[in-house]
């Protein structure tokens, strides 16, 4: 089994929203791709609310069953359009993939 975790730091403004639209509109976004990618056999995104400087705004957690499965999501054009949003309005992301 793989884990796939990333934490998400948005801009302030981009694509015409705050900060706060766009974590909840990539939230929604990232959602809505379980129902349409069969390898994400667990998905949770969360909201951060720790008002602490070197915090992240966003999480989200998933499970693969394989290496191949987390490639296969990763190129699904499902979720390069999710990740092209994300190149768009976030300042940084941080990633950690490791087995269970």
């Amino acid at each position: 089994m793989i884990k796939h975790i990333v934490m998400f730091k948005f801009k302030r403004f981009a694509e015409s929203n705050d900060k706060l639209g766009n974590t909840h509109l990539l939230k929604s976004y990232l959602e809505a791709l379980p129902a349409k990618i069969n390898e994400i056999k667990f998905f949770q995104v969360g909201v951060n609310f720790s008002e602490a400087t070197v915090a992240y705004d966003l999480v989200l957690i998933s499970e693969f069953f394989s290496k191949e499965a987390l490639s296969s999501y990763q190129q699904h054009p499902d979720h390069i359009k999710v990740a092209d949003f994300v190149g768009k309005v976030c300042e940084s992301r941080v990633v950690v993939d490791y087995v269970v």
